[in-house]
Parts: C-alpha cells; structure tokens; sequence
C-alpha cells in the first residue's frame, strides 16, 4: 500500500534484449463492479484523519503530520480555505503558514495520500466557511450558485488554486488520490445543479479526466438530493451513533454501485463561546470503530498487504462493505487534529441564535490542539493494530511545554486615543452607519461615531434594531465605556448626557457563520442606532488596521501614552517577557480580565473570552517565541482589565470553565 512510497508499480529499466510491458500508469480509480476503489489498478483501501495546515503553525506540521502517520493513518483530508489565499480581488498569498504547495509536499514526503477538499466552499467552522468576505461587496450576490458575480470569482481563484494542485495528482507523480466539490452542498438552501455543473466543469477543465472528484453529504434524503450530481461521485459523513447500515444505505440510493464512504467520521466535536466543552469518551469512538470493523473481520482486513496482491484479485463481497467503510474503505476522521482559530478565522453557527466557535479547535481531537496524542489517539492505535501492521517505530512524543508564570502587564492607551495609528487614513462620513463590507473592512474592529443630538438630563434608552449590531458594540461616552450590545443579547443602553457629547461604538465582528442559509453574514451595525427611538445620524466610522500597526512594531515602538489607570473600556496593555534560554508551547490564562485580543510578538493568537467560557487558555505555540529577546506582548481588552494587570503561562490548557446557570463550575 502506498504508505511507505508512492512509486509502487515503477520498475527499474530492464537489461533483456526483448522489448518489456511498460510499468502500468499510476491510477486511482472507482470499480463500479466490484465496488471498491482502485490503485494502479489493485483493490484498495485507506485510514485517513483530517488536518487544517490553516490551523497549525508551519513549523509544526512536521510534527503533527508524522505523528498521524505513526498512528497508523495512510491518508489525510485537507480543506484548502479561500479566503486565508485570497485576502482582496486578486491578491494572493502562499507565503508562510499559507504555503499550500509546502504542505501538500511534505505529506507526500512523509509518505501519506492526500484527499483534498479545495471548496470554494470548505464550512470548516472557519470564518464565512472559507469564502472571502470581498464577495460581500456586492451586498445582493448569491453565494454557493450560479450567480454570475459569484461563478466569476470562484472561476479566478480556481484558476490560481488548482494549477498548483494538477502537478500533485497521483496520476501525475503525486500524492492527491482524489479531490471534493463543494462541500455538503445538499445542506444549503440554494439546490442550484447548474452551479454544481459549472463547478465540475471547472474540475475538469483545470485537472483532467482522470482524476476521482466526489461530493460529501449528509444522509438525509433531501441532502442528497440537492447536493449530488452525475460526474461527481457521492460520500456520505455520520458520527459513531449513527446506524451503520441506514446511513450506508442512504449513500445507495444514489451511488447504487461503487464503494461505500463515511467523508467524515466525528471523533469529537467544537466548542461554541458560552456553552459547556464538548467531548466524546476514547472508548465510545474505539468501540464504535472496532465494532464496524469487527462486523467484517472474516474478509481479507489486511488492508496494507493488498497493494501488493494481484491486480484481478476481487473485492470483498459488498455486504462487508457496509461496514468496513466505516474506517477501512474510507473513513475520512474529522477531526484528527483540530489546531488553532488563530487571529479572527474562528467561524459561528446559527441554531436559533448567533453561536461563535472558541479560539481553540482542540475539538477533543485525537491529537490535541497543541499536537500531543492523546488517550483516544492510542484507543484508536490501538483498533488499528488489529487489523493491519502499524509502521514500525515510537510514537513521537508530546512537545515540551513550560509554565513561564506570571507576566506584569501596564496599561498603554485607551483604544479611543489611538485612533490616529489604527486608521492613519482618517473616518468615513456617513449619514448613517455602514456595515464593515461597504467599508471594505473583513475582520477585527472599527469605531463608529457620533453626537449626542440634544440634552438627555435624564436616562435615556439608546437601542439597536433587532440583529442589527453584528457582533458586539462596546460603548462610550464622553470616552466613558457604557456597557457592551450583543447580537441576539442586550440591545439598550440608558445614558445621559449633553448635546454634543460624543458618542463611541466599537464594534467587533466575531466570525462569520459558516454553515447554512446564514452565510452573507454582514458585519457591522446593521441598522441605526436610536435614542429613545429617535435616529442618530451623521456618522464618522473608522476602520481600524490595529494587527498592521501592531506587526510595524506598535506599540512597544511608541512613547508610553499617559492614561488613566483602571478605566473601562477597550484599552491596550503592553509587556514583555524573556523565555530562559528556551522557546516552548504554553497557554496562558487572563486571570481577572474579560474579552480581548493577544498578540506576542506581532503574532495574533486569537479572543480570548474567560467570563463566558468555557475556553480559558490561548495555545502559544513555542515558534512564535523568541530566545534571547524579549517577548512583546499586547492586549487588546475589550470591558476592563484586572486593576493590577497580569497574565499567568501554564505548561496546559484549561478548557471547561463555564456559566451554569448562576454559578461558575470548573469541570
């Protein structure tokens, strides 16, 4: 099996005087007849995990990728996001953590296959499920159709993308066996085949004939219904409680021949901010694998040492089928290793309100969030071993950690007094405000202003249009913060003041959703704002470039800004730190604080949100570190910080503090 290379099937020239049968082409195929995949033409099968290169630092994906090798995997499942390659029309970058190609040489380097899932849609739980928040631009464009404004856009990118892919297919020297269309198409509202039809002419056009394209969906029937078409071959995905056979039996309804597919067998699951850790036992998961596996164990389950029999040597009888796919056929694990939300790429759900992801992407994985196996990685190691040899060798260790302690940080500036380094081009004027798309704005925060338009002696309500504050408002008076409005929460402040007072909102996008009709998910504040139902109109809004000032050096390159100690508010915090002569992953927890950002080194780790939970802890990985330096830090708390300012390093992470009801329970 083309675990340990993939130039199986090359033979060396031959020294006989009699011409020779050429060594057969590499392939990777469906047989319809036998039902099963084909790999230079032999029965084949494959374990494979799925991992976010988006998620993982580069420097890391070394580790995280031989680590998932030595547990027995042959393949990986890689998502490709959109909008991480393309930040602005035809602005491209695979530089760095974004170096696409890099990654996809070292899994073949590594010696592992690759199913890759270049979208343009890839849900993820990744910010807009991937697609570029430019797309918004155009606020009536139909995303996931065949809108033209859409299709051109998914065209020029599929242009860029996929020339970078064709050299890497397997039937080219590779190691990319197949490639997914869209994702869970059959989910959306939308039902467009044309779209799917142009989407797989695109494929085509771009990567060949022979490559095997598929679509992923659920297995309701409705699903597959909309989210499959003729040409591109049908997988279904289900967790370990599902029943085996329905599900299976779904993928025949459409796909009444070939192999059977479980896309994504759920190993664990996400975190929402506000809700409790999520975690699936190592044993349920092992089980339910064993138990698929078990259910087939009287076929041939060396599922390494087929590669090397006959290549007229038949599948098993489909009837096995039904459950062996639940690994061996295909079982795509998602996650493997889940990684990180880094910066502001976590994505939301909605169920019957806005849910935004954690910073963390642990997902109970079987490799963590920092890359350490883990008890489930071994339970399932384990259910491997009894059905085909492990490579040979140690598992690679957990990475080092250190608790580097406590760190003293000093307040830098209230966010208000640094308008003129955070949007050096000056506001916007607007008669009423303008979501982040119209300003061109995709992430992070902008400032929206205004005056009071008369006394208000007494209290009176300011309020927002329901949904209309995308995500939350922090808000100031006078540079005095009020209290924060929240999209689906509290949507009124009382306030007072004179005519003429000045009136701040910063408003922060969350993520955009990233699943479901939901997806044109604007940013912004959506609607105006009112005092005692009257709108407040002219506006100055500034869109605020706060990572491009902190990665030019701001503000540990500034003077020092007097100002108020222990004011509420959105407020800068600086510090510094030196790691004794090592650089290794840590977490560190915000003891005291509220809701903000963390940048080390100009680096963005991602929210931090320990008042809502239940994550506590951001994963530093030890690359960002520098060893005989000092470390900068930089804090962007949102509400109000601890009235002394410190941040604690840990050598682990805390991911299950959450509100229950009126009390905080650590779990």
């Amino acid at each position: 099996e083309g675990v340990a290379g993939l130039g199986e099937g090359l033979q060396p020239p031959s020294t006989a005087p009699l011409p020779q049968a050429s060594p057969p082409a590499r392939s990777f195929q469906l047989d319809y007849k036998e039902n099963c995949f084909r790999k230079d033409g032999v029965p084949f099968r494959y374990i494979s995990g799925s991992i976010h290169y988006a998620r993982v630092p580069r420097p890391a994906w070394r580790d995280r990728l031989l680590k998932m090798y030595m547990s027995g995997l042959s393949a990986v499942q890689v998502y490709v996001p959109w909008n991480y390659h393309e930040p602005l029309p035809g602005v491209y970058d695979f530089a760095g953590n974004r170096d696409v190609e890099a990654f996809l040489d070292l899994t073949a380097e590594l010696g592992l296959l690759v199913i890759l899932r270049p979208g343009p849609y890839i849900c993820a739980e990744w910010e807009m499920g991937g697609l570029p928040a430019w797309l918004l631009w155009k606020p009536d464009i139909v995303l996931r159709s065949s809108d033209p404004a859409y299709l051109a856009a998914v065209d020029s990118w599929l242009h860029v993308l996929l020339p970078k892919i064709k050299p890497r297919l397997y039937q080219h020297g590779g190691n990319i066996i197949s490639i997914q269309v869209e994702n869970e198409y059959g989910s959306y509202y939308a039902c467009d085949y044309q779209y799917l039809q142009h989407l797989l002419g695109s494929f085509r056009a771009l990567l060949g004939s022979e490559v095997l394209l598929f679509t992923t969906d659920g297995t309701r029937a409705e699903e597959l219904r909309c989210g499959t078409l003729q040409g591109l071959y049908a997988t279904v995905d289900f967790g370990p409680g599902s029943n085996v056979t329905e599900a299976f039996g779904a993928q025949r309804w459409v796909e009444p021949k070939g192999p059977l597919v479980n896309s994504e067998y759920y190993t664990g699951w996400l975190d929402y901010w506000g809700e409790a850790h999520a975690s699936t036992s190592s044993a349920q998961v092992a089980q339910g694998l064993e138990d698929m596996l078990q259910l087939g164990a009287n076929v041939n389950m060396q599922v390494v040492g087929w590669q090397g029999e006959q290549p007229g040597r038949r599948c098993p009888p489909i009837c096995q089928h039904w459950v062996l796919t639940g690994l061996s056929v295909v079982s795509r694990r998602y996650m493997f290793h889940g990684g990180t939300n880094f910066a502001y790429w976590s994505g939301a759900d909605f169920k019957d309100q806005y849910k935004p992801v954690t910073t963390s992407y642990d997902y109970d994985a079987p490799l963590s969030e920092a890359g350490d196996p883990t008890e489930k990685l071994f339970a399932i190691r384990t259910v491997i071993s009894k059905f085909q040899p492990l490579p040979v060798g140690p598992m690679p260790p957990a990475t080092p950690k250190y608790a580097y302690g406590w760190v003293a940080l000093r307040k830098y500036a209230d966010l208000l007094d640094a308008l003129d380094v955070l949007c050096p081009s000056g506001p916007i004027q607007s008669q009423f405000p303008l979501t982040f798309e119209a300003i061109k704005q995709a992430h992070g925060f902008v400032v929206y202003r205004t005056q009071l338009p008369r006394d208000v002696p007494h209290p009176a309500t300011l309020g927002a249009p329901p949904h209309s504050v995308c995500d939350r408002g922090y808000v100031m008076l006078q540079q005095e913060y009020q209290g924060t409005l929240e999209r689906d929460g509290q949507t009124t402040l009382p306030v007072t003041g004179r005519a003429g007072d000045t009136l701040d909102v910063l408003l922060e996008n969350m993520g955009r959703i990233s699943f479901g009709a939901n997806i044109s998910d604007f940013k912004g504040l959506l609607g105006n704002l009112s005092l005692d139902s009257s709108p407040l109109s002219n506006w100055l809004i500034y869109p605020l470039a706060i990572d491009t000032a902190i990665q030019q050096g701001w503000p540990h390159a500034a003077l020092l800004k007097s100002s108020s100690r222990g004011r509420a508010g959105p407020a800068f915090y600086t510090g510094t730190f030196e790691p004794p002569g090592i650089a290794w992953d840590t977490f560190v927890t915000f003891p005291g604080w509220s809701k903000g950002q963390l940048w080390i080194n100009g680096f963005n780790l991602g929210r931090y949100w320990p008042s809502r939970g239940p994550q506590q802890t951001l994963f530093v990985p030890g690359s960002v570190l520098r060893v005989g330096h000092p470390n900068n830090i930089t804090v962007l708390e949102l509400e109000g910080a601890p009235l002394t300012p410190f941040l604690l390093f840990l050598n682990q992470p805390l991911f299950n503090k959450t509100l229950s009801r009126n009390t905080m329970a650590t779990e």
